[in-house]
């Protein structure tokens, strides 16, 4: 996403722990060594992107920060230090939002990706008419918990065909084939903690005069791309013409008539975009459904290097005489 968006980056150094120490990975055009995150590594960095464990994140950052580097945290560990902003660029320019720049900025925590969908949609859904309530069930994908996450739901897929043991480092429940609404009793996850964090996140960006979803998260047997079913009851008769005209816009893709256009996990993949299509609830004339679809990875990335974008000016230029 930096290459793509040709952020104005001289070098890009790419940190981790002892186990991807020396592997290659493709940065742009160029190949890079993958380096241990020692304090020396954050001398004369503008700019430091968390993007693995939260417990790498909070080992590290306080390195980077005492180095004069801005912080950009996807991994959600520094959202309760002190001066720490949850933020969507998306949402900032939907509600007419300037974020003022700091000389030295707080850690800018990137704001979970079904947070983002929420909060879009129902900001621009209420323009249609006034929300009398909104229910959001969450599927999540194993990516978000990385490359573990992924390897351990393959792997079960794999044993399960082969009627092998599972492995459960992760996830300590079968999710192969299986859907969840709960971790094994094992596991360092929790679907209610996530729950709990895309409401928080939800608040802080849509404000507090935004509608309150109620959430339920669940994890799909998927192993990429977030996707959300949100039931919203508004106040009046819905007028579905006028809600797609609401909901359209940047960032947000409606369905249309073409079958390979409706939101997927498949068809989200490497798309920048929320795939949206609407249903209406024949039981109820006030009623109406929205399936969601997003690529959780490219979302969060892209909401990474946009907040560094807007942090530049924060920056130091030249040198004091």
């Amino acid at each position: 996403m930096l290459s793509e968006r040709n952020f104005p980056a001289v070098d890009v150094r790419l940190l981790d722990d002892d186990e991807s120490i020396g592997q290659l990975e493709a940065t742009g055009d160029e190949i890079n060594f993958i380096q241990s995150a020692r304090a020396e590594q954050f001398t004369n960095v503008d700019f430091t992107f968390f993007a693995a464990d939260p417990g790498s994140t909070r080992e590290s950052w306080k390195r980077a920060r005492d180095a004069g580097s801005a912080i950009i945290d996807l991994s959600g560990a520094l959202e309760e230090e002190a001066g720490a902003t949850v933020r969507s660029l998306w949402v900032e320019r939907e509600r007419g939002q300037m974020w003022q720049p700091e000389l030295a900025p707080a850690p800018c925590v990137v704001a979970h990706p079904a947070a983002v969908t929420l909060a879009l949609l129902l900001l621009r859904a209420r323009k249609a008419g006034a929300i009398r309530s909104a229910v959001a069930t969450i599927f999540e994908p194993a990516s978000e918990q990385g490359q573990k996450g992924m390897d351990e739901l393959h792997q079960q897929t794999v044993n399960l065909l082969s009627f092998q043991s599972l492995p459960r480092d992760v996830f300590d429940a079968q999710v192969a084939f299986n859907m969840v609404a709960r971790y094994g009793s094992n596991s360092k996850l929790s679907l209610d903690s996530l729950e709990t964090r895309v409401r928080r996140h939800y608040q802080k960006l849509a404000g507090s005069d935004a509608p309150q979803p109620a959430l339920m998260a669940l994890q799909p047997p998927v192993f990429h791309g977030h996707a959300l079913s949100i039931f919203l009851e508004m106040e009046q008769k819905v007028d579905q013409q006028k809600l797609s005209q609401a909901l359209a816009g940047d960032h947000v893709t409606l369905a249309g008539a073409e079958d390979d256009s409706h939101p997927s996990n498949v068809n989200t993949a490497g798309q920048a975009n929320i795939m949206v299509s609407l249903k209406t609830e024949s039981s109820r004339s006030n009623g109406i459904w929205l399936w969601a679809a997003i690529d959780n990875l490219r979302v969060a990335a892209l909401t990474a290097v946009e907040c560094a974008e807007s942090m530049i000016a924060t920056r130091p230029v030249g040198k004091i005489q």
